[in-house]
């Protein structure tokens, strides 16, 4: 197999984003925010980004134009494919979006009622041969998949027949835990040979695993924080892959995600009632007024308890990875401390249950909303004095850089990139939160402890924790620097 040149050092690349989702086409979480600021980044550096998606259902049609073609084989089957492109927000970064009606037209991007769709190994290889084609005919320099849905694309790469020109490829793992695991049955839909299947291929304990073929054959490899790259050569995090990771720990690096800080942005955010930046506070006394107002949660608590509490705000998705579990078990022992919780999510069904029956037991303390509301999660991160976060694993997390980059001091859990990205109050002046270690509800409850003694009796410090926040630089420009380094990298690595 014949890749495409290396370039000077100096050259600009042309870098095709493989993903199954991306802001602010298509989301559901951490991937898509990630996938669209760090094209609209990488092309502000000066390279060509496209970005390459499945048009699904949720995707506006508004301002696509019609591309050419494409023909996919899937084992016998061959699936013809319309292609539309549009410019990501910015203007600087291509979205090309692959149609095959059958295949993405559906509620749900890759569940419906709850669960998987029973043709997602189908979907996302189809997704994978089309971006494989699309970059070939681009010539891109690189090819970079994210994630299990877009790990096929390596791995065609690596399986490509003799002589093909091909990109080099990045892959970037998001999230250990989702794998994309199908059965042996299902191994035609992949459309690679059969030396693919092996303990040195996509083969695992006698199934397909997609994030497997990305870790085994892509020319380098990111997760998106350092301390989770480490974590995941480990067995506690490695979700049974750690064995296949640690071979391959040069080729890997830990690349901490930015945040888009034009979004997120409190000085003018539209989503708030008032605005404030580091020098001038104010504002935000407002938005924690009005989200008090908006949730029905009263200044002062009854049964006696002085002063106004501490409010606490979570933005996360109900699953035990985010640690909802943990906070439950934490929740008894929370509401005889001076403090109200504002709780926005969705997630496993069971939590949803869960917390409509503690909210109703403590009205006045905790106000949890079961939705996906956008508006809403810039007026929690403003308007709450602490954010928590206990998570179970966190590969980088975002929420915590928000809530800095709000003014609003994090609680989190000292693990993946909560780690990377908080400085606990006791390790000095340039402190940002209150960190714990242990996975227990006491260690939680011990966080909030120092957070309401700090805010109560050393306002000042309070002040300097909330500023320290506010001023730390979150964008995009560093960590995008260092995703072209390693497209780089990639490009030498296979010549």
């Amino acid at each position: 197999m014949r890749r495409g040149p290396n370039r000077p050092a100096s050259s600009r690349l042309r870098v095709l984003s493989l993903a199954s989702e991306a802001e602010p086409f298509a989301k559901t979480g951490g991937l898509g925010d990630v996938v669209g600021a760090l094209a609209t980044a990488v092309a502000r550096l000066g390279h060509d980004v496209r970005v390459v998606l499945p048009l699904y259902r949720s995707v506006p049609r508004a301002g696509l134009k019609p591309s050419a073609p494409l023909t996919l084989t899937l084992g016998a089957e061959r699936l013809p494919a319309k292609t539309w492109t549009a410019m990501i927000p910015g203007g600087t970064a291509e979205a090309v979006f692959v149609d095959v009606p059958s295949l993405f037209d559906r509620d749900g991007l890759y569940q419906a009622g709850g669960r998987d769709h029973p043709d997602n190994l189908r979907r996302f290889s189809a997704l994978c041969h089309a971006g494989l084609q699309l970059a070939t005919a681009w010539r891109a320099d690189v090819l970079h998949a994210h994630d299990w849905q877009a790990a096929l694309a390596c791995a065609l790469v690596r399986w490509a027949p003799p002589g093909s020109v091909r990109p080099a490829t990045v892959f970037t793992i998001h999230n250990f835990a989702y794998q994309g695991v199908f059965p042996l049955s299902q191994w035609p839909l992949t459309g690679l040979p059969p030396e693919a299947w092996s303990v040195d291929g996509l083969e695992f304990y006698g199934q397909v695993n997609c994030l497997k073929g990305g870790l085994r054959t892509a020319d380098r490899l990111t997760t998106v924080s350092p301390t989770y790259a480490r974590e995941i050569q480990t067995p506690a995090f490695g979700c049974g892959l750690d064995g296949v990771l640690r071979p391959r720990a040069e080729a890997l690096e830990g690349i901490l995600n930015g945040i888009d800080t034009e979004i997120w942005d409190p000085a003018v955010d539209p989503k708030l009632p008032a605005h404030y930046d580091a020098s001038r506070l104010s504002g935000k006394a407002t938005c924690t007024h009005a989200l008090r107002e908006e949730l029905g949660l009263p200044v002062r608590l009854a049964r006696g308890r002085a002063g106004e509490p501490l409010l606490i705000g979570m933005v996360q998705r109900l699953v035990e990875q985010k640690g909802t579990r943990l906070f439950l078990d934490a929740l008894e022992a929370l509401m005889r401390l001076p403090v109200q919780i504002a709780l926005l999510g969705t997630g496993d069904a069971a939590y949803h249950h869960a917390l409509q029956r503690v909210s109703a037991r403590w009205p006045d303390r905790l106000q949890a909303r079961v939705a996906f509301d956008d508006g809403l999660a810039h007026r929690i991160t403003a308007g709450a004095h602490a954010f928590l976060m206990p998570s179970q694993f966190e590969p980088c997390g975002l929420n915590q850089m928000y809530s800095m980059r709000y003014g609003t001091v994090p609680i989190v859990r000292k693990v993946g990139g909560l780690a990377d990205t908080v400085i606990d109050d006791a390790d000095g002046k340039d402190a940002t939160g209150f960190v714990f270690g242990p996975y227990t509800p006491a260690a939680l409850l011990g966080a909030v402890q120092r957070t309401l003694a700090c805010r109560s009796k050393d306002p000042g410090r309070w002040r300097a924790l909330m500023r320290a926040g506010l001023r730390r630089d979150f964008s995009w420009n560093a960590s995008a620097a260092r995703y072209v380094g390693v497209y780089r990298a990639a490009l030498k690595a296979c010549g």
